[in-house]
């Protein structure tokens, strides 16, 4: 018996660049070349948007594209709707009004920043389909997989009219949003500050960019990472030195990110100090994956840092990042490039501890940034407060970390990343830190999320810093202990005044909980003194002149 084989029906192999071509010709009145007129952006995005499109619109944790973003905002809802927002940062009111004016309908993003309130209401209001709070690793990786762009709205400081861009240093998340949106097909169009014979650097190849926009303005960058010395509270000085004293030196932590903060900012301007009282020199902190925080110039300065690599760039520090290629990655023309991606990977992999700060913790360790009112989103912290399991190089602070929560059990030697959440045990208002359970399980359940919003687990943490002390929680042996670790440390809190002072105790003689004259650190010595630096305006002193403070920050 002869058995005929279907012949299958013709298919269309190319619909994607079907799309691009209709969307290019749709697009032809308002260009010249690749060249569009600031007055025409609004009816270039008509043009070339479809309903249901994912946008990227950048969008990033510091850079924005805001001139595309109000041009978008003020397309016509009955052309360009239900678009599906896939950016790292929602982070300007424009990318809000978006949904309050049905543009767009569906969310998956990382960051949100001052926009968290507003994103709060909006989705207990209805007006955004929220597909999830990504990490930006994770966001990134399903640029290539699930969440490819149709447009992305990119940003630079120049183009030339071939369409190549150079970003700076804040080049941040641009390179990845536009390859993944170019080589599907995409549609990627630029705002730039100006329009250039020869760009500095080619940052992104101009076959990648279809249409670039001059904006009347430049355009805005956040300076996120800034904290004035001056605000560095003594209990923030506190916590810095017990992390200095109780886990960098107990580690010998060397490659390490620092999360945003200004507990993290006390840790800085404590190396030339505190910590070279200490003779930790040469022993800790000496290699970063961070931005180029300006409260670190005098660790620089004083040659206790050796290299970072950055996320993004920071507003003012330009000049002084040109002047140090020791410490920056800078390019042949002297400017530094960032990339968002690379950082994060290297953060994950290449670092031995992430340290960084949280609004709650529950009792088995779980932190989250997003509260009952506010939903700030996590950016890249939950990769760098992870531990990879496919790291397969050693360090010694990563194998001492690995041994402690092996505790002799595991037959072969594993290490441990170590993740830090320093925090004091009342935030703003006095609202405790430490709860029973974190706001994101109420706020699943409202929003009937399957996930709810955890920006670290518990089982990634190893220790939790306050003014109290530190808890070790990778020598904790049961579940009861970890609990009782973490009230320990969790102050006057109705979650650490619930503590078993017994238990608390014997963990203490154990070292799981140490305070801080455990340490060798008498809390009436924590005075402002300790800052290598007293003010902005020392930390322009630090750099040689060399570091400009934005104007906010500027009170001389």
């Amino acid at each position: 018996m002869t058995v005929r084989s279907e012949v299958p029906a013709q298919r269309a192999w190319d619909t994607g660049r079907q799309s691009r071509e209709q969307r290019l010709a749709a697009a032809g009145r308002y260009t010249r070349g690749k060249l569009v007129a600031p007055d025409d952006a609004t009816k270039l995005l008509e043009a070339v948007l479809r309903p249901g499109d994912r946008v990227c619109l950048e969008g990033d944790n510091q850079k924005q594209a805001d001139f595309l973003a109000r041009s978008l905002a003020a397309v016509d809802p009955n052309t360009v709707r239900d678009l599906h927002i896939v950016q790292s940062g929602l982070v300007l009111a424009e990318h809000l009004d978006l949904f309050e004016a049905g543009i767009a309908r569906r969310l998956d993003f990382s960051y949100s920043g001052p926009q968290g309130a507003a994103l709060a209401r909006a989705l207990n209001a209805g007006k955004i389909e929220l597909g999830a709070i990504h990490t930006y690793l994770e966001l990134f990786s399903r640029y290539f997989v699930d969440l490819t762009p149709h447009v992305a709205l990119t940003v630079a400081r120049c183009a030339d009219r071939d369409g190549n861009l150079y970003m700076g240093p804040n080049t941040e998340d641009s390179p990845v949003v536009i390859e993944a949106t170019a080589f599907k097909q995409g549609i990627v169009i630029a705002q730039v500050n100006e329009i250039v014979d020869k760009v500095p650097r080619v940052d992104v190849p101009g076959d990648r960019v279809d249409f670039v926009v001059v904006a009347p303005e430049t355009f805005y960058v956040e300076p996120l990472f800034t904290r004035d010395p001056a605000q560095i509270t003594e209990t923030q000085i506190l916590t810095g030195m017990l992390a200095i004293r109780g886990i960098y030196e107990e580690y010998g932590v060397r490659r390490l990110n620092h999360g945003i903060g200004f507990n993290t900012a006390a840790i800085e301007l404590l190396l030339p100090t505190y910590a070279e009282r200490l003779g930790l020199k040469g022993r800790i902190a000496t290699h970063f994956a961070l931005n180029p925080h300006p409260t670190l110039i005098p660790a620089i300065e004083t040659g206790w840092v050796q290299q970072i690599h950055s996320f993004g760039s920071e507003v003012g520090m330009d000049a002084y990042m040109r002047a140090r290629p020791d410490i920056f990655f800078t390019g042949r023309d002297g400017s530094m490039a960032s990339n968002r991606m690379y950082c994060q990977a290297a953060g994950l992999y290449a670092t031995d501890l992430f340290i960084g700060s949280t609004l709650q913790i529950d009792l088995q360790g779980n932190s989250s940034t997003v509260t009952r009112d506010r939903i700030a989103g996590f950016g890249g912290a939950p990769n760098m407060g992870s531990d990879p399991h496919g790291r397969r190089h050693a360090s010694e602070a990563w194998l001492k970390a690995g041994r402690e929560a092996a505790d002799g059990q595991r037959q072969l030697p594993r290490g441990r990343k170590l993740v830090v959440q320093i925090v004091e045990t009342f935030g703003d208002k006095l609202v405790p830190t430490f709860v029973e359970q974190l706001d994101s399980v109420q706020l699943a359940e409202t929003l009937r999320l399957d996930l709810p919003p955890v920006m670290i687990y518990g089982d990634d943490v190893t220790h939790i810093v306050t003014e109290e002390g530190i808890a070790n929680l990778l020598l904790c042996r049961t579940a009861y202990e970890r609990e009782q670790a973490i009230r320990g440390v969790a102050g006057y809190t109705p979650v650490g005044r619930a503590r078993d002072r017994r238990v608390v105790e014997e963990l203490r003689a154990r070292k799981v909980i140490r305070r801080p004259e455990d340490l060798g650190i008498d809390p009436l010595d924590t005075h402002k003194s300790l800052l290598a630096a007293h003010s902005v305006k020392e930390l322009m002193h630090w750099s040689g002149n060399l570091y400009d403070p934005p104007r906010k920050f500027r009170n001389w």
